[in-house]
């Protein structure tokens, strides 16, 4: 999970070296933060917020694999 949100962060920011991911992982549920660039931080949420509701809609998916919750958290 965390390398899947890691992969698409880093192809849609300018400064991909600055992207950090960490994995908090509970029993029923992950938590993702993702932290970038301030002046990325609009490149990843997005017009209206729909690049991190598609990210979510995706991590969602994956998550359901293990049945579990997911939870995207976008840290300024």
């Amino acid at each position: 999970m965390e390398k899947l949100i890691r992969h698409i962060a880093e192809a849609l920011v300018d400064h991909p070296e600055q992207v950090e991911v960490h994995c908090i992982e509970g029993e029923n549920s992950i938590i993702i933060e993702l932290k970038v660039a301030p002046d990325d931080v609009g490149k990843v949420i997005g017009k209206g917020g729909q690049t991190a509701k598609a990210m979510r809609k995706v991590l969602s998916a994956a998550a359901t694999k293990l049945k579990k919750k997911s939870l995207l958290q976008i840290v300024e």
